[in-house]
């Protein structure tokens, strides 16, 4: 198993989620910055639904979503030992 697979996770409230790796690695997963916008016509879209957000699970080491969405836990396990946060970034809105 790789150092940077997620072995547990737990769901926290506004778009956020704790996380441990296999090496003993933990940190929180910030996706707020970026689902709180809304839905923007990209990926994520579905989890800007908190009940969506929820249903989070473990697929082969990563957090995955129904529908095939899932955050890469190698970048994730990288800025978590950096700094304890992994944030998912806001978006720019179209302007019309």
């Amino acid at each position: 198993m790789a150092t940077w697979s997620i072995v547990r996770f737990n769901v926290l409230s506004h778009y956020k989620i704790e996380v441990a790796f296999a090496d003993g690695t933990t940190g929180v997963a910030d996706l707020a910055p970026r689902l709180s916008q809304g839905p923007l016509g990209d990926g994520f879209d579905p989890l800007c639904d908190e009940e969506v957000f929820a249903k989070a699970y473990l697929e082969h080491g990563a957090l995955t979503w129904p529908g095939g969405i899932d955050l890469a836990p190698d970048a994730m396990y990288q800025r978590i030992r950096e700094s304890g946060t992994s944030t998912l970034a806001a978006k720019s809105r179209k302007v019309a």
